[in-house]
C-alpha cells in the first residue's frame, strides 16, 4: 500500500492530561533492522493507564501510547529477515533491548539494562501507523482477526509469564483477582490444563463474575470473599496491594502469590504468620520473546476466545475511562477500520 505523508495519532503531552488528537507526520524507519506497520488494532492496558496519570514517570514525550498493536507491514529495512511487506504481525510492550547486558546474556531479557517500551519509551498503536523493531514482532497467521489477538499481545503474554511464574501446570487451583482482559484469557488457559480456576472481582461486579463462570471458573466472588477451598497459587492483576496480603490468606502452605502488573499501591504492613510455611510474594516484570512464542503458539490450539469491546481511535480517552472504571468486561480494543 502507498504511505502517505502524514496520519492520524492521539497524543499523550502531560500526565493527567487528555490524549489530543491530531495529525501528524508518518514515522519514517531510523535503522535497517525495523518495520513500518499499518495499525489494524491496538489493545487497551491499564499501563496506558498508569502513564497517563504518572505512576510511571518516564515517558517520551510527546508520546503516541498503546503496546497491542496488530497490523501490516508496509515497509522493511534493509536487514530484516523472515518477514515482508503484507505480513501481519504483532508489536508487543518490550519493543527493544540491548542484548549485550548481563540480563539478556542469561536468556532475562525482560530484565534488561537498556530496555525500551512500545508506546512507553517508544511511539505506539494508538495511530494508523507505528514504527518497530522487526526482531521484537511477533508474525501472525493470517486466518487471525485483528481485534481477537489485540489483547494476546500483553494481556496474554503478561498472564502466562505470570502463570508460569506461580508454578504453571503443576498447580491444581489457582486464583485470578482482577477478572479483566488477563484474567480472563489466562482462565482459558487454565482450564485447558485441567486446573480449576477461583475468579475474585470487584465487589458486586455481576457482569465480570458471569464471564468468569463462563469461561470456566468453579467459582466467582467479590475480592472480599473468600473461596470455598485453600489455593495453591493466586495471581494478582489488580493494581491493589491489599490484594497481595488478601491473598495469601487464601493460598496454601507453599503457594505463590505473583503480581501480574507493572504498578501496584503500597502493600500494607502484615503479619509474618501469612507468609510462613513458605508462601511467598512474587513479581512480573515486562516479558521476554520466548514467553510471546510459546504462548501465541499455544493459543490457537485450546483455543483462546477474547471478550472484546471496540472504539475508534478517536475515542481513545473514553475507552480508557471506562477501563478505569470497570465498565466492561474482557478487553478493550482500538479498532482502526471504524
Amino acid at each position: 500500500m502507498p504511505v502517505p505523508e502524514t496520519m492520524k495519532a492521539m497524543i499523550f503531552e502531560a500526565t493527567g492530561q487528555p490524549m489530543e488528537a491530531r495529525e501528524v507526520p508518518v514515522p519514517r524507519l531510523e535503522s535497517d533492522e525495523q518495520v513500518l506497520v499499518a495499525v489494524e488494532a491496538c489493545g487497551l492496558c491499564r499501563t496506558d493507564l498508569h502513564i497517563i496519570d504518572g505512576d510511571l514517570s518516564r515517558p517520551k514525550l510527546p508520546l503516541i501510547p498503546g503496546h497491542q498493536v496488530v497490523g501490516r507491514i508496509v515497509e522493511c529495512g534493509s536487514a530484516v529477515s523472515g518477514l515482508e511487506p503484507g505480513d501481519r504481525v504483532g508489536d508487543p510492550w518490550l519493543g527493544h533491548t540491548d542484548g549485550d547486558c548481563r540480563f539478556c546474556r542469561q536468556g532475562r531479557e525482560n530484565l534488561c539494562d537498556n530496555p525500551q517500551f512500545t508506546g512507553y519509551t517508544l511511539d505506539g498503536g494508538f495511530a494508523e501507523f507505528a514504527r518497530a523493531h522487526a526482531p521484537f514482532c511477533f508474525p501472525l497467521p493470517e486466518d487471525a482477526h485483528p481485534l481477537d489477538i489485540a489483547p494476546l499481545l500483553c494481556a496474554g503474554l503478561i498472564g502466562y509469564r505470570t502463570w508460569r511464574l506461580a508454578g504453571g501446570e503443576e498447580n491444581r487451583r489457582i486464583g485470578l483477582y482482577g477478572f479483566g482482559a488477563a484474567a480472563h484469557i489466562l482462565a482459558q488457559l487454565a482450564r485447558h490444563v485441567g486446573q480449576s480456576v477461583y475468579a475474585f472481582t470487584r465487589p458486586g461486579d455481576d457482569e465480570a463474575q458471569s464471564l468468569a463462570r463462563e469461561l470456566g471458573a468453579v467459582w466467582a466472588g467479590g475480592s472480599d470473599e473468600s473461596p470455598p477451598e485453600r489455593l495453591d497459587a493466586a495471581l494478582v492483576f489488580a493494581p491493589v496491594g491489599e490484594l497481595m496480603v488478601t491473598a495469601l490468606d487464601h493460598v496454601d502452605r507453599g503457594g505463590r502469590v505473583v503480581s501480574g502488573g507493572i504498578h501496584m499501591s503500597d502493600i500494607p504492613t502484615f503479619p509474618y504468620e501469612k507468609l510462613w510455611e513458605e508462601r511467598s510474594l512474587l513479581s512480573v516484570a515486562n516479558l521476554t520473546r520466548k514467553d510471546g512464542r510459546e504462548f501465541l503458539e499455544l493459543a490457537p490450539k485450546i483455543p483462546i476466545r477474547t471478550t472484546v469491546t471496540r472504539y475508534p481511535l478517536s475515542q481513545v480517552n473514553e475507552a480508557l475511562e471506562d477501563l478505569r472504571h470497570g465498565r466492561f468486561a474482557g478487553a478493550a480494543v482500538i479498532d482502526l477500520s471504524l
